[in-house]
């Protein structure tokens, strides 16, 4: 949308071409979702709406305020930091610089989770569930809609962390079924009192984890929209990016009730490294990898005794 095409109508169906053409040639993930999430914001409505009437025209004002947007996101700006707003397994999740951006990657965790709470008759009438690094809390959030009766744990060191994912609970009307803990990855979960170590009739009966684990040896590749914007705090994962990824193998087991399973979001580069620490753990009956939706090996699913 060249500023010197003030006298051709742009209309939403023009509009959502135009950038998702522009966000596609700048390799930006999705774009034409984001696309519609900067223009539903511009024109305050709902991404539906934008289909339902796509002959609209724009006026002036959102031109110029699509304009600005969007170079802001040619300039590797995330869009769901300009938005406020990222969409997870469906829902809408507030983010901003505290928290990182949902992505595409963590959902095949929540499909592991789901698939297994929903093929045990009962689990539900007692299914507790610690999420680790929660972040944003959209996988605490996730879960907690998607399995009614479940209880979540969800933890995270940073308190500017919690204070979103608290806002997110809240929108999402989980709140009453989700506890959010401060602290340094599984020390909450390890003194809360509804939590004892793992046996046959006690413990977590999912332990989900998403912590950082980007590697030095991987950091220099990361796209600048992720580097220069999100919290490099929740990224990177020590030279080898198992810093916390290795404890949380290592020390998560301990926490799960027998039938339980731990499934922890990884480097892929990093999958047989993750393989052979959880199997040294005498708990584990077995684990695998799982492919994400790029088709790497980044989701470890382990088996608890």
């Amino acid at each position: 949308m060249p500023a010197a095409s003030e006298t051709h109508v742009w209309t939403t169906r023009q509009l959502l071409k135009w950038m998702g053409d522009a966000f596609a040639r700048r390799g930006l993930d999705q774009p034409r979702l984001l696309a519609e999430m900067l223009l539903a914001m511009v024109l305050g409505c709902d991404r539906l709406r934008l289909y339902l009437d796509p002959e609209r025209p724009a006026s002036a004002a959102e031109r110029a305020r699509l304009r600005e947007l969007v170079a802001r996101a040619l300039a590797d700006e995330p869009v769901q930091y300009l938005t406020g707003e990222a969409w997870f397994f469906g829902l809408p999740f507030a983010v901003d610089r505290r928290v990182l951006i949902p992505r595409p990657s963590t959902v095949t965790l929540i499909e592991r989770v789901l698939a297994h709470a929903r093929a045990q008759p009962g689990i539900e009438d007692d299914l507790l569930i610690a999420d680790i690094c929660t972040g944003s809390g959209c996988i605490a959030a996730t879960l907690a809609k998607h399995l009614p009766a479940a209880r979540v744990l969800a933890s995270d060191i940073s308190r500017e962390a919690l204070s979103v994912a608290s806002q997110n609970i809240q929108r999402h009307g989980v709140a009453d079924r989700i506890e959010l803990l401060e602290g340094d990855l599984l020390d909450p979960i390890a003194g809360h009192p509804a939590v004892a170590e793992g046996s046959t009739t006690s413990g977590v009966r999912y332990l989900v984890a998403n912590p950082p684990y980007i590697p030095d040896d991987e950091w220099g590749a990361v796209e600048p929209n992720v580097k220069n914007h999100e919290p490099t705090v929740a990224l990177r994962g020590g030279p080898d990016g198992m810093a916390y990824v290795g404890r949380i193998l290592r020390e998560g087991p301990k926490w799960i009730r027998s039938g339980g399973l731990l499934v922890v979001e990884l480097a892929a580069a990093r999958a047989s490294h993750g393989l052979q620490l959880v199997q040294e753990h005498p708990r584990v009956a077995a684990a695998e990898m799982a492919r994400d939706q790029d088709g790497l090996d980044r989701i470890l699913v382990a088996s608890i005794r």
